[in-house]
């Protein structure tokens, strides 16, 4: 015969007890210690509409992954650059070959450029060195090309250990840069560049050797380094200025 009485206490709201509910655990934990698990309410403010916010592929913040919205450890957010980028003395923030670096200069500026800088020179040459050599003589020619290479080396030298440019390049809005950050060459890759450039043009065959250096540019890749930027350990980038 049952026992139950009907007149008896009922289940809170009538109907069957619940038997889902489960008693508390010691300090409002969950079973073996484990901190409480955030009720809907508390979930994530930049959660997406929609997104599950508890069990297998529930949203965890915004930078995925982590708790509260906060970064993983040792990963910058993703709407902050890293450390390094498009900060600080020769980063430019802009995509090139060379992280935070601007993109390689192209061929036809770089030759126009070259092209200003070699008829200046010769404007030069005319006016410092012709009223002192005779350039009807095959010695006075050969005076007149090696003054004429010493006051361009001395020209790009100055200019590039400036600010990476010289009159041409500023023309052409293109300049010399260094390879490893960015930063105008230091007055040894300068100097250098320049060197590599004229130097051996003085020694022999000028028009051969300055064929050789610009092709091997063309080819080279993805820097299209010069053999002179070789030896400077430089690059030509373009620049708004």
């Amino acid at each position: 015969m049952s026992t139950h009485d009907p007149s008896g206490p009922q289940p809170e709201g009538g109907g069957k007890p619940s038997f889902d509910k489960q008693p508390p655990y010691p300090g409002g934990g969950t079973p073996e210690g484990e901190p409480p698990r955030p009720t809907p309410s508390e979930a994530p403010s930049d959660a997406p509409r929609g997104t599950p916010t508890e069990g297998p592929g529930a949203y965890q913040g915004t930078y995925g992954g982590s708790d509260h919205g906060q970064p993983p450890y040792g990963r910058p957010p993703y709407d902050q650059p890293p450390p390094g980028y498009g900060t600080g003395p020769g980063m430019y923030g802009t995509p090139g070959p060379v992280p935070g670096m601007p993109p390689i200069g192209t061929w036809p500026k770089r030759i126009v450029a070259r092209l200003i800088d070699y008829v200046i020179m010769q404007a030069v040459g005319v006016v410092i060195v012709g009223p002192f050599v005779d350039l009807s003589t095959r010695g006075g020619s050969t005076s007149a090309f090696w003054l004429g290479c010493a006051a361009y080396l001395i020209y790009e030298g100055l200019m590039l250990s400036r600010d990476g440019q010289t009159l041409g390049k500023k023309a052409m809005k293109v300049r010399v840069a260094m390879l490893i950050d960015g930063n105008p060459p230091t007055q040894a890759a300068a100097w250098t560049r320049a060197a590599v450039y004229i130097l051996p043009a003085v020694v022999c065959c000028a028009a051969l050797w300055w064929l050789i250096d610009g092709m091997f540019g063309v080819f080279d890749q993805p820097f299209r380094q010069c053999i002179h930027d070789k030896a400077a350990k430089t690059v030509v980038v373009t620049t708004q200025v």
